[in-house]
């Protein structure tokens, strides 16, 4: 009997859903540990292969037909207002296998990264993870928007806990909330649009809102303002300038929680949102416009910012930063199967130089690059793994980013955006000189510090191995099949040099001494004062925290405190004292009451008399 990719895509869905229940449930495996990490990665290893075996299988449904299945969800009079279930499709497909590829292989690395953590924080540690994995898995198969925030939700909600993992740390604590909040920031954009679209459409699934966009039948006033509304969504989701300031806090998390939303997960889940969409996007050009030109300033933000960080994984935070911004600029020039590409190509290849990170860092016992040098020579492998994915960044051909970023240039290049487009050129080569700054300093340099370097666990490696040898397949794989865009001849000689550039930029002054550092730094004086501050965003955050939403809390408790109770505190004041004065005529005797019952009764004779 066959099972068709609904069934499977079910059961992508249940095993790390059951993961989670068991280890969160049973508590004598949760507070074990390792036996918790072995159902966890038993059940990411299943899903992984019915992820595969979907994807090898196909779509069964003939072209024009609903892929989705669904069952009903909140029933109301004509027909349930919204639906249930799994929209399997080829983005679908696609972004599952990367989910649970890299859900798999964080896992097994974690095995022995956190091999030094106390059982019952493993055993937590590997529930987040599963439902991690249930929650973003969950998002990409959603077939409408009311799941799809559902699990947009859940996914926000398990990056807060695993960026807090070691939340008796302050920092950590720190910035899990800092992310949790100012996603929220977005997300109150995306519930309010989605509840408008609602409003105007009566539905809130994929399929009958994208029949009506392409057949020009969607009518619904103010749809400019829906999409924006919903565009802030994957604002925040996918740390688009302002809402970036997150992303590089959340380093504070175990080293493969960031290459897990990094590469996979978190930050990926508001690009996917905005391609998966794009029927509705597309009748919206201005909103559209406005993705492209915040994209393309965000990836170069971003690369200024990376440029003088010297904290390994804050390097790896801001590139995604800078990546992202490439792919919602491809989305906003109406090119999201550019965006999707890059999306999934770049998951492969950060999430090794992720794992290529907590390797480097677990040798030198630091995460600053200036204290590193001389790893290559040391470990080769390792040095060999890094320097794969960095050229795949880079866009150094024949490697995955090289074609993903060609085609994210082509379609903005196509869209006219003449502004956009020379950003993210700039981008580029900003993007290989910070990459070849970490390897240089990393791999090639001196050691200022000299220790017993420990070697790295056989599972760390293993998992770094594997994905190196992925990278390089896939970037074959699409030099083979003479993989190109329709561009103009000149783009990816162009963007090459500009790669080489960055390259050579950074061999003349980290590697070969030619050019003085601080030099450099001088000669871009305002922008490298301004990019070592983060352009003072945070502290425009903060200050706004402190000065609007303090100084409105203490308003606040002032009326609470002066005006409220004090209207409280007199009211019931005044009644204590009018009580002690009534207490005073309470004689006891039952002619003073008989005398007092026959006074009121005159007094009443009298004023009915007057009236």
């Amino acid at each position: 009997m066959r099972i068709g990719s609904p069934e499977l895509a079910l059961l992508v869905l249940a095993l790390p859903f059951a993961s989670f229940l068991a280890i969160g449930l049973i508590r004598p495996l949760r507070r074990r540990g390792r036996p918790a990490a072995a159902v966890s990665i038993l059940a990411m290893a299943g899903a992984f292969l019915t992820a595969g075996a979907m994807s090898w299988q196909g779509i069964p449904v003939a072209r024009g037909l609903n892929p989705a299945v669904l069952w009903s969800w909140l029933p109301a009079d004509g027909g349930p207002m919204a639906s249930v279930g799994v929209w399997v499709d080829g983005m679908a497909m696609q972004m599952c296998v990367l989910v649970t590829l890299v859900s798999l292989l964080v896992q097994v690395y974690s095995w022995s990264y956190l091999a030094d953590e106390p059982p019952p924080s493993l055993g937590r540690y590997y529930a987040y993870q599963s439902l991690f994995a249930f929650s973003m898995l969950g998002l990409v198969l959603s077939p409408g928007f009311l799941q799809m925030f559902v699990f947009w939700e859940l996914v926000g909600l398990c990056s807060y806990l695993l960026i807090g993992y070691w939340y008796d740390r302050p920092s950590a604590a720190q910035a899990a909330v800092k992310a949790f909040w100012i996603t929220k920031l977005g997300d109150l954009g995306f519930v309010a649009g989605i509840v408008m679209l609602w409003s105007g459409t009566g539905t809130f699934d994929f399929w009958p809102l994208f029949q009506a966009a392409e057949g020009g039948a969607l009518h619904v006033d103010g749809l400019t303002t829906i999409m924006f509304l919903i565009y802030l969504g994957a604002v925040g989701k996918s740390a688009q300038f302002p809402l970036h300031v997150w992303l590089p806090d959340a380093m504070e998390g175990p080293t493969p929680v960031s290459a897990l939303i990094h590469a996979a997960t978190m930050v990926t889940a508001g690009v996917y949102m905005v391609a998966r969409a794009y029927p509705l996007f597309a009748l919206v050009p201005s909103v559209l416009t406005l993705i492209a030109w915040v994209g393309a300033f965000t990836a170069l933000l971003a690369a200024t910012m990376a440029c003088v960080e010297r904290d390994i994984k804050r390097v790896l935070a801001y590139s995604t930063v800078s990546q992202l911004g490439y792919m919602m600029a491809a989305n906003g020039a109406g090119a999201p199967e550019a965006a999707f590409q890059h999306l999934t190509t770049h998951g492969v290849f950060k999430a090794l130089l992720f794992l290529g990170a907590g390797i480097v860092i677990h040798h030198f016992h630091t995460n600053d690059v200036f204290r590193m040098g001389g790893l290559f020579g040391q470990r080769p492998w390792v040095g060999g793994s890094f320097l794969v994915a960095t050229l795949a960044l880079a866009g150094v051909w024949p490697l995955p980013g090289f074609f993903s970023k060609e085609a994210v240039l082509a379609g903005v290049l196509h869209a006219h955006l003449s502004v956009p487009f020379l950003m993210l050129l700039a981008t580029s080569f900003l993007t290989a000189f910070y990459m070849f700054r970490v390897v240089f300093l990393a791999f090639f340099g001196h050691a200022p510090v000299h220790h017993e370097h420990p070697e790295p666990p056989v599972a760390m490696d293993a998992v770094c191995r594997a994905l190196a040898v992925l990278t390089l397949a896939l970037g074959l794989r699409a030099a083979v099949a003479s993989h190109h865009v329709e561009g103009p001849a000149w783009l990816p000689w162009i963007s090459l040099t500009w790669a080489f550039a960055g390259i050579a930029l950074a061999w003349a002054t980290y590697q070969a001494g030619r050019l003085d550092p601080a030099r450099l730094a001088a000669a871009f004086a305002p922008i490298d004062f301004l990019a070592r501050r983060r352009y003072f965003l945070d502290d425009i955050y903060g200050g706004t925290y402190r000065l609007l939403l303090l100084g409105l809390s203490r308003v606040v408790g002032w009326v609470d405190r002066y005006v409220v109770d004090g209207v409280l505190n007199a009211l019931s004041a005044g009644a204590l004292r009018a009580g002690d004065a009534l207490r005073r005529i309470q004689t006891g005797q039952p002619q003073d009451y008989v005398y007092g019952v026959a006074l009121g009764v005159l007094l009443l004779l009298v004023w009915a008399q007057l009236g």
